[in-house]
């Protein structure tokens, strides 16, 4: 692609948000280029989210985008919560009139749309980073970024950031035209996988006295496992046998439970944190994902809400370059918000809920105690839990 190129709309980012957009405009006919700073294999290794919502899941077949999903991942009918000793199971179809999550990592998902773009869709450029978005309240937008050593020019209608938090596209948002509400949690996760069979089909949540901790899955042979750490810890604080010993501890709600062991593949230190920058529309462009919001990881919510914003934002552009009118466009930020927010009061039940916060009082923990009670006890409240975690449907879904 040469310098003073065109296209519809410049899409920055080739994490999912970015890949399925891409995908879903193709489908609609929508010129589009997506540009990424990092190469490839980066990309495709970015271990993040394994937890696909309903709608996500329905989102990527509609995309083409599932087939391996559909062979690989792991369709999931609850939880296990586990507190005080006691073990309770939230059935989510029972729960929800059919709905259910599905284990397949965000890498996977990554994969399967580069793999996508690659073979019929529209222009994708790693390892070209974007250096500045101008035209933002002007007809068009110009994209500044380097690719194989020259700088370059692309000339687009709408501009689409894709690129985290920290990325270029939310500085084209003046400051005083935004605003970031934001929440930094006083813990982090030490998160692992391992090469050892899950102990559970499910995923288990267990609140302790030690802290929070969660054993997940990657594939019928890989265990994904966090552990709830002060800030601050580094990975290597932990040898392998003692978060072993520690997850048997936390996860113990009956003598003699053990997890099955293995070898310790990766090993890293995420913080928590929650933060909605409103709104996510500034003219020409407009935010999606990460670079509008952030949620900690308890709800398993990120690539969810980032799959969902891709969809009202694909159809609000569908309707543009089929129609000419601008409605959904219009609407797409306080769309989004609203499920963003609801994401965002449910991911901090969870983490409140479940997590012992530094200075926690035992009038605090006697709180957290009767509300995984009440969720066990009240039909109700489990079918508001489990309704939140498998998550609304879209408005294209009915």
């Amino acid at each position: 692609m040469s310098p003073g190129s065109r296209t519809r709309v410049a899409v920055v980012g080739a994490g999912p948000a970015g890949l399925l957009l891409a995908r879903l405009l193709h489908l609609h006919g929508i010129d589009c280029v997506v540009l990424e700073s990092r190469g490839r294999g980066y990309v495709e290794q970015r271990q993040r989210a394994g937890i696909l919502e309903q709608s996500t899941v329905d989102v990527l077949r509609r995309a083409g985008a599932a087939d391996r999903l559909e062979r690989e991942g792991l369709p999931h009918d609850g939880i296990e919560l586990r507190f005080a000793g006691r073990r309770h199971r939230l059935d989510f179809p029972a729960l929800t009139g059919g709905r259910r999550v599905w284990v397949y990592a965000q890498t996977e998902v990554v994969k399967d749309l580069i793999a996508l773009q690659l073979a019929d869709g529209p222009p994708l450029l790693f390892e070209a980073p974007v250096h500045a978005v101008e035209g933002a309240q002007d007809g068009g937008c110009t994209v500044h970024y380097t690719h194989e050593g020259r700088k370059r020019a692309l000339v687009c209608d709408w501009v689409v950031g894709c690129d985290g938090f920290h990325g270029v596209v939310r500085d084209a948002v003046p400051a005083h035209a935004r605003q970031v509400h934001e929440r930094v949690h006083p813990y982090a996760w030490l998160g692992i996988l391992a090469d050892a069979p899950p102990v559970h089909d499910e995923l288990i949540y267990a609140h302790s006295p030690r802290g929070f901790a969660l054993a997940s899955m990657r594939s019928p042979a890989v265990s994904r496992l966090y552990l709830q750490v002060p800030v601050g810890t580094e990975p290597d604080a932990w040898p392998d046998e003692r978060i072993w010993d520690e997850l048997d501890t936390r996860f113990g709600a009956d003598a003699g439970w053990r997890l099955t062991r293995g070898p310790v593949t990766q090993k890293a230190v995420l913080p928590m944190r929650s933060s909605v920058t409103e709104p996510m529309r500034y003219g020409r462009v407009l935010l999606a994902g990460d670079a509008a919001h952030i949620v900690p990881p308890t709800g398993a919510k990120g690539l969810n809400l980032a799959a969902s914003d891709v969809a009202v934002l694909a159809r609000a552009f569908a309707r543009l370059y089929e129609t000419g009118s601008t409605a959904l466009l219009d609407t797409y930020s306080d769309d989004c918000l609203r499920r963003v927010w609801r994401a965002q009061h449910f991911s901090s039940f969870m983490t409140t809920t479940l997590h012992t916060a530094p200075d926690q009082s035992s009038f605090d923990t006697r709180l957290q105690l009767s509300q995984l009670e009440r969720v066990a006890a009240s039909p109700h409240a489990a079918a508001e839990l489990a309704a939140n975690y498998t998550g609304a449907p879209l408005p294209d879904e009915g």
